[in-house]
């Protein structure tokens, strides 16, 4: 009898200490999801958050200056984090991701480029949009007024080349008014129609709004009527090859933060 005692005490002790464990354990589980939403919400901070990382951007050319701001302030915000840019024509940076050049991210001038690699891109974002303006020399010395001044065989005019946006959204706007021009040089992107234009090499040529802007008085600008002019859009997007995809997942969130397009807008790019 004293041994069955014995082991009915024996077995209500361990029932009492199984119970003293088992509280806490429905304690963490119980009371909604408020402990597990709490434990859950450092993973989805991390998700948001940038890891330091060495980036690489191609970035059409037009974006240059700005994004060379923009980049500072991203570092500035990001410690650990360096970004590289590789400024290019769109083509030209198209024929470097389909060659498997290294890099993270892809900011292009327009749609068409970025469609076209869908197979090595994520989804695009669009980040800017942009317009064309005539570059004249300071001062506009050959008093140019309109798109139409532009055919006038006396004039040196360059434009980018047509496989480039800025030259493709040239012609679609000359076309559109039924005006021919014959260049005296089409170039490999905008960057070089308005360095043709800043050397006097050139007296015009079509480049975007931005272009001039970044020029500080080295060449003129002569708007062009919303009704004739061509809008360009800057898709970004995270490269499938990118060594560093969540890292680049962040820079390319980043550039629609208000942040970022505050920088956009002061250096003349339209919200996209």
């Amino acid at each position: 009898m004293r041994f069955l005692s014995y082991v009915r005490q024996r077995r209500a002790a361990a029932g009492l200490l199984a119970g003293a464990l088992l509280i806490p354990v429905l304690a963490a589980c119980g009371g909604g999801g408020t402990n597990v939403s709490a434990a859950a919400a450092p993973t989805a901070s991390a998700s948001v958050s940038a890891p330091a990382a060495n980036l690489t951007v191609l970035a059409a050319a037009s974006l240059t200056d700005v994004f060379k701001t923009m980049g500072a302030q991203y570092e500035e915000e990001h410690p650990g984090t360096k970004v590289t840019f590789s400024f290019a024509g769109s083509q030209e940076l198209a024929a470097q991701v389909r060659q498997g050049a290294p890099a993270d991210a892809l900011v292009t001038a327009d749609t068409k480029t970025m469609d076209g690699l869908k197979a090595e891109t994520g989804t695009p974002t669009v980040i800017a949009k942009n317009e064309l303006v005539i570059a004249t020399a300071p001062g506009n010395p050959h008093k140019i007024d309109s798109l139409k001044d532009l055919s006038d065989p006396h004039l040196k005019v360059v434009l980018a080349a047509p496989e480039v946006p800025a030259g493709r959204y040239s012609q679609e706007v000359l076309d559109k008014q039924g005006i021919t021009v014959k260049p005296v040089s089409l170039e490999p992107n905008v960057r070089a129609v308005l360095s043709k234009v800043e050397l006097g090499e050139a007296d015009a040529g079509l480049v975007y709004k931005t272009d001039t802007t970044a020029a500080k008085g080295k060449v003129g600008a002569v708007d062009i009527p919303p009704d004739q002019n061509a809008i360009a859009s800057y898709p970004a997007a995270t490269l499938k090859a990118a060594k560093n995809t969540a890292a680049a997942d962040a820079f390319v969130q980043w550039l629609s933060s208000p942040e970022a397009q505050k920088i956009l807008q002061e250096a003349g790019f339209q919200q996209p």
